[in-house]
């Protein structure tokens, strides 16, 4: 009897044994499948997106085509306020304004968003932006009737190409979505503008 007592008890102890084991086990697996599981999640986690913010070509873009926009309605203003300006070339003139102007803004709302400076002298943009230089600006500002359109022809249609260039090195580079949309825009409006231009300057 006492042996089987003996017995009965050593049986009873293993089982707490392998029960307390298998049970850690358990727990050590549970938790290793936890921390691996959080690993896991926390490489497949998404990063942060960018897709919203601006990168130094945005910067540089708003800054130098918010000049450039500035430019254009200073030579279209100044072209308006002469005689003998041909009728199509006045409208171009007030077309250019219209567009622009709101684009100025928008780029403005930009800069400030983004804490730059508003304001870039145009003489510090490179010439090959399309920046018409302020020689050029002198000659246009004394010239009067169709002498004044067709130097304003000849020099908005490189200021355009300027332009162009811009924008297509903001859609290659740039990462924030509205300037993009902006640039994509301008590529489109000014190069039919471009073609405008010719074929008024042909008609002189």
């Amino acid at each position: 009897m006492k042996n089987k007592s003996l017995c009965f008890s050593a049986l009873a102890l293993g089982a707490v044994i392998a029960l307390s084991s298998c049970a850690a086990d358990q727990g050590q697996q549970a938790g290793t499948s936890s921390k691996s599981h959080g690993t896991e999640h926390q490489m497949t986690a998404p990063s942060e997106s960018a897709s919203g913010a601006a990168n130094e070509v945005d910067m540089d873009f708003a800054s130098g085509m918010k000049a450039h926009h500035e430019q254009a309605l200073s030579m279209s203003s100044d072209l308006l306020g002469k005689n003998q300006i041909p009728a199509e070339v006045r409208k171009l003139a007030e077309q250019i304004k219209s567009a622009q102007a709101p684009e100025i803004e928008l780029m403005e709302s930009w800069l400030a968003q983004w804490g730059m400076p508003q304001t870039m002298d145009h003489q510090s943009m490179d010439h090959g932006e399309g920046m018409i230089s302020p020689e050029d600006i002198a000659l246009l500002e004394k010239a009067d009737g169709p002498e004044a359109a067709k130097l304003f022809l000849e020099q908005m249609i490189r200021h355009h190409e300027g332009a162009v260039q811009m924008a297509k090195t903001e859609i290659a580079d740039g990462s924030y979505p509205e300037a993009i949309k902006l640039s994509q825009g301008i590529v489109e409006s000014q190069n039919q503008e471009i073609q405008q231009m010719k074929d008024l300057l042909n008609a002189l």
